[in-house]
């Protein structure tokens, strides 16, 4: 079983969670103001993302500049690590590849916690996505 197997619907079960659909969570937090670098960036890269329609071509010019963004933002106390093995736990089938992750540490070389996952819609459906996204979160959860 691997991260992508999970549905909500599973996930709730297996992890024994609840399920709130909050809104606002993070209304009091401030917003970040983009560099003019990025907004070219998105600006140019956005036809081509979207003219392509994959998920790879999204992640690659639209996610990772902005997560950039966010790493300079940072001033680089942050690592950001793409495509990487994120197996936890294999037993309850926290295991495989995640679109992103964020290090609270300025290490490149290898992954270290605190992380922050980043998970991108499947198929366009943010629903048909949840369950794989909280079971890559779940096990720091619980940490």
């Amino acid at each position: 079983m691997a991260y992508s197997d999970f549905t909500l619907d599973r996930v709730v079960k297996t992890f024994g969670l609840t399920i709130s659909s909050k809104v606002d969570l993070y209304s009091s937090v401030p917003e970040l103001k983009c560099s003019d670098f990025l907004a070219e960036t998105i600006r140019y890269s956005l036809p081509f993302a979207l003219g392509s329609n994959t998920e790879k071509s999204r992640s690659e010019m639209i996610i990772s500049p902005i997560l950039l963004e966010l790493i300079r933002q940072l001033n680089f106390q942050a690592s950001l690590f793409s495509g990487i093995d994120f197996s936890v736990d294999a037993e309850r089938g926290l295991n495989g590849t995640c679109d992103f992750l964020i290090s609270r540490l300025p290490e490149f070389l290898m992954l270290k916690a605190p992380v922050i996952i980043i998970v991108e819609a499947n198929k366009e459906n943010i629903n048909a996505g949840l369950g794989q996204c909280i079971a890559e979160m779940v096990y720091f959860a619980r940490a």
